[in-house]
């Protein structure tokens, strides 16, 4: 390799650019369909409330300058149209310094929408996002070569991805070192798919050796990343090998996609002209300013590292968690501990004068989340249904819950059409609901006799009330 700039991988970098652009495009989607109920003015919790409490230097943003709705739906649809027009190469039409200025644009708007997000942005793909997202700021466009050292930062992204991930999970249960986590995870993962159950019910051998291909792909293979050719190629087709894997068995918004786009970086543009009818245009060099910006770049990434490399091997490992506000260095990792068994907080509405257990309840179903023991799971990913997350942790403890539930139990009773929006089916469509409350059920799967003979997808058990029912006024 050339010090600062490598043509074979001209295709390496149109494949991760256009990946990156779809990512950046769902994620802009996702910001524009839900913010109003979430975080919007009225809210499940208030961007405008938020602010008042935090500081530009707490939560950079350009929201910090002024907030309205509108406001955040022109940033949003900006975001969208600024990433489909990466995604179908506008940027290689560009000159270097207005591709570099187009992919800044788009990091800026996802920061600013992520630092007001609160609990419904705390996932680890969105500081993924942020991070890829500011090193495809200097990843080159058009004809020039793509700088060797940012393609090696992006290594670096996806070795503390993938360690981070297999190191959180020899730091925590035990079920992933005797190679069990998989007899539960496919049935108690927030958001199962189409397919999931089918996976739940796999021979047990096979689950224990989907934990040995998980331990293999994230423990050894991230440090062939860094081999020469066509090593590192070949660990980059096993990454995207188990995240395909890990796409078509469960919802996980767009973490896998994310990944797999970064593993396409790594693999050798000679690779890639055998399936790709491109022609590499005539490489030219990187420009003196783009290097000296990609070596300011190393050197900043390599001071903000030390406290993300030295989290991977701490035994208080901390899990999708960002050092600083701008999201540049995180560290990663995912399902330290398993579920064993899987709880759902259910809502329910009535249009009785007094909510008594003799009422009349009625059932709010959710997109994604589980809910009617008849309805199949189904497949979302890379779209990421923000609030049947949030319903997920809710059932793991009410302290995830305690900011906004009982918010969404009043949106629910004045029938607020952008909460509405959120749901698969609304049980009082003609008349709100006087009365709302939550239950808390116990989940599992159907054998395949029940599923047979009954039809469901799932079984469930009614637990205990979760919110006291919540009336108009």
């Amino acid at each position: 390799m050339e010090w600062f700039g490598e043509s074979g991988y001209w295709l390496s970098r149109w494949m991760f650019q256009r990946g990156l652009g779809l990512v950046y495009l769902v994620a802009f989607l996702v910001a524009a369909n839900q913010f109003r109920a979430l975080i919007g003015s009225r809210g499940l919790t208030p961007i405008p409330r938020y602010l008042e409490q935090r500081s530009w230097r707490q939560s950079p943003s350009i929201f910090h300058i002024y907030y309205s709705d509108r406001f955040f739906a022109l940033v949003a649809w900006c975001g969208a149209v600024l990433a489909g027009a990466a995604m179908f190469g506008i940027g290689d039409l560009l000159p270097l310094w207005a591709s570099m200025a187009m992919w800044a644009l788009l990091w800026i708007l996802y920061l600013s929408i992520v630092n007001v997000g609160q609990a419904w942005y705390g996932f680890g793909w969105e500081s993924l996002l942020l991070e890829v997202g500011f090193l495809a700021i200097f990843i080159g466009a058009g004809p020039a070569e793509p700088p060797v050292l940012v393609l090696f930062l992006l290594r670096w992204v996806l070795f503390r991805l993938e360690f981070g991930a297999g190191m959180i999970k020899m730091h925590g249960d035990h079920c992933w070192r005797d190679f069990t986590c998989l007899y539960y995870h496919h049935e108690t993962q927030p958001m199962p798919n189409a397919l999931s159950w089918h996976f739940h019910h796999l021979p047990k051998p096979l689950h224990r050796l989907e934990v040995a291909g998980n331990h293999f792909a994230q423990l050894v293979v991230p440090f062939f990343l860094f081999a020469p050719q066509p090593v590192a190629s070949l660990a980059a087709v096993i990454i995207v090998v188990t995240q395909t894997w890990l796409v078509v068995s469960g919802n996980f918004a767009w973490l896998n996609i994310l990944t797999i786009v970064l593993a396409l970086s790594v693999i050798d543009g000679a690779w890639w002209s055998k399936v790709i009818p491109l022609n590499a245009p005539v490489a030219e060099p990187v420009p003196k300013w783009h290097a000296i910006a990609a070596i300011a770049l190393t050197a900043l990434v390599i001071a903000l590292s030390f406290r993300p490399a030295r989290n991977l091997f701490s035994r208080q490992q901390l899990m999708n968690y960002s050092f600083d506000k701008l999201h540049l260095v995180n560290t990663y990792g995912a399902f330290g501990r398993v579920t064993r068994t899987r709880y759902e907080v259910i809502l329910e509405g009535t249009e009785a004068d007094q909510p008594t257990d003799d009422a009349e309840w009625r059932e709010y179903d959710f997109k994604g989340k589980p809910g009617d023991p008849y309805r199949r799971p189904r497949q979302f990913a890379p779209y990421h249904l923000r609030l049947d997350w949030l319903m997920w942790f809710a059932a793991i403890s009410p302290r995830y819950a305690q900011t906004w539930l009982p918010r969404l139990a009043r949106k629910l009773v004045e029938n607020d059409p952008a909460t509405l929006k959120l749901l698969r089916h609304n049980p009082f469509a003609e008349t709100p609901p006087r009365w709302v409350r939550a239950r808390m059920y116990v989940y599992r799967f159907t054998t395949r006799a029940e599923r047979e003979r009954t039809g469901a997808w799932w079984h469930r058990e009614f637990v205990s009330d979760y919110m006291a029912p919540v009336g108009r006024g």
